[in-house]
Order: C-alpha cells, then sequence, then structure tokens
C-alpha cells in the first residue's frame, strides 16, 4: 500500500459522522418522534435503551478510534507535543482536544444525570455535548483547510 492516509482521514471523519450525526438524529428525529407516539414510560425506555447504546458504541469504538486516528494524523502532518502551545494549528488542534474532551466529559454527566432522574441537567449536559460537537467538527474543517 503506497500511501494509506486517506483511509487514516476517511476514518476520522466517518468517526466524526457517526458521533455527530447520532447525537443530531436522537435529538432531532428520534426524541421529538417519540415524546409525540409514546407514553411517558415507553419513551423512558426507548431513550435509555438508545441512551445506553450510543454510550457503549461511542466509548467502545468511536473514542478509540477518534484517538488514535487523530493521533496519526495530527503525527503526519508534524503537529506533535509541542506545536500544540504554539499559535496556527498546533494551537487550533489543543483547542479541539481539549474540546473532544469536555465533550466526553458533558455526555458522561448527561448519563449520570439521566440515571440520577435530573431531566434538566441531563438536557442541559445533552446540549453542551452536541454544540461542543459541532465546534469539534468545525475546528477539523479549519485544520483540515488549513
Amino acid at each position: 500500500m503506497t500511501d494509506f492516509w486517506p483511509l487514516v482521514v476517511f476514518a476520522h471523519v466517518l468517526g466524526a459522522i457517526i458521533w455527530v450525526g447520532g447525537q443530531l438524529t436522537v435529538t432531532a428525529v428520534l426524541m421529538p418522534e417519540a415524546h409525540r407516539l409514546l407514553p411517558p414510560s415507553e419513551r423512558a425506555s426507548l431513550l435509555r435503551a438508545v441512551g445506553r447504546r450510543f454510550a457503549v458504541l461511542t466509548f467502545a469504538l468511536f473514542v478509540p478510534l477518534q484517538l488514535v486516528t487523530g493521533v496519526a494524523l495530527a503525527a503526519h502532518g508534524s503537529l506533535g507535543w509541542s506545536a500544540l502551545l504554539r499559535p496556527g494549528d498546533g494551537r487550533i488542534l489543543l483547542i479541539k482536544v481539549l474540546l473532544f474532551a469536555a465533550v466526553m466529559l458533558a455526555s458522561a454527566f448527561h448519563g449520570m444525570a439521566h440515571a440520577r432522574q435530573r431531566p434538566s441537567a441531563a438536557r442541559a449536559a445533552s446540549m453542551a455535548a452536541l454544540v461542543g460537537s459541532l465546534v469539534v467538527v468545525f475546528l477539523g474543517v479549519w485544520l483540515a483547510e488549513s
């Protein structure tokens, strides 16, 4: 294989598509229909099952894929640890990585708040994770264009 970097980029982008697309699909498609069509107990069961499945897939597949491909792409682009503190691409990557970590924390907090039956906190954490995820994708596009 002469150049596998397009495959690494593809895997990284595919992981982002699955993560952010899943968040948007649950928020914009599944939840409104579940609220419209299901009684509260069935709705809660469905959304809990979807949330658990999404969390398992996220932490078993998505996070490792993003970490491995992200580190490989940064190294390939000569963005080592020292570059993270310099202006330009390094600093953008640092912000992206820190925001990605914050998104993962917000997602975990969403699950904990939901389990503790704190719907307002769960909703706020979910929205923070979604908005943060969109910004992470934007920063990734920005890096790709520079």
